[in-house]
């Protein structure tokens, strides 16, 4: 059974930096993408980064990129997302994400593992 579990979030200033860990369970972390989305209140969620299967390439979404960075530890079977110079919009509840199939990007229906979630906000 594969088990996701997050922590990391928390509350900062604008500007600060905060680091999402995501641990799995069930699965080899090197061997499917991982991901993570984010959803505000009232807003669909969105996917943030993706990391392959493999080789590790990563995907951003528009408005963090050059801001977050997502990474795994094979050894950890964790997947990691750096989040610097941050702004009230990344305010959101954070969930990191697998699939067992075949998949690499931000779409949510490319992902059937959820965890539960890590809140982070972000005040001005």
């Amino acid at each position: 059974q594969v088990r996701l579990v997050e922590s990391g979030g928390g509350s900062v200033q604008t500007g600060g930096s905060l680091r999402l860990s995501c641990t799995i369970s069930g699965m080899t972390v090197g061997h499917r993408t991982v991901a993570w989305f984010r959803q505000a209140t009232g807003k669909e969620r969105e996917g943030v980064a993706a990391i392959s299967y493999g080789h590790g390439y990563t995907s951003y979404l528009d408005s963090v990129e050059g801001r977050f960075t997502i990474s795994r530890v094979n050894a950890e079977s964790a997947v990691y997302l750096q989040m610097n110079s941050l702004k009230p919009e990344d305010t959101a509840m954070y969930y990191c994400a697998t699939t067992s199939d075949i998949y690499f990007g931000l779409r949510e229906n490319g992902y059937e593992y959820w965890g539960q979630g890590t809140q982070v906000t972000v005040s001005s």
